[in-house]
């Protein structure tokens, strides 16, 4: 997957998620599971194409870090929406989904960023 390919997947995410939170009922406890899964859910792309336009290396590897830690916590609220609010289970498991191939896909590029900063020593 190259760098377009990765930023049209990581913007239709959070379209596709920003969209569905639209859906969910506003309660007292679906408004904080919203409010963080919409912050931490959008941040991975944002923080992707950040990364892109990274000075350094290092400052890449940084940026990546931060998709995938924004990927991972979208990955937690994901799972405490779908235990508070099961009827979404389809709509959640989707993303849910997209979620933990993201955090994968994240996780491997700062592997391998580790190891070209290691490489380059």
């Amino acid at each position: 997957m190259d760098k377009l390919e990765l930023e049209a997947r990581t913007l239709q995410f959070s379209i596709t998620l920003i969209s569905f939170l639209r859906k969910i009922p506003k309660d007292t406890i679906n408004r904080n599971i919203i409010f963080q899964l919409s912050k931490s859910g959008t941040s991975i792309g944002a923080n992707y194409r950040e990364a892109n336009s990274a000075e350094s290396i290092k400052d890449f590897k940084h940026k990546i870090n931060i998709s995938l830690k924004e990927a991972t916590e979208s990955v937690y609220w994901l799972k405490i929406l779908l235990a508070s609010n099961p009827r979404f289970q389809v709509e959640v498991s989707g993303l849910l989904d997209e979620a933990e191939q993201l955090t994968r896909i994240f996780g491997k590029i700062v592997s391998t960023c580790l190891s070209k900063i290691e490489n380059s020593k």
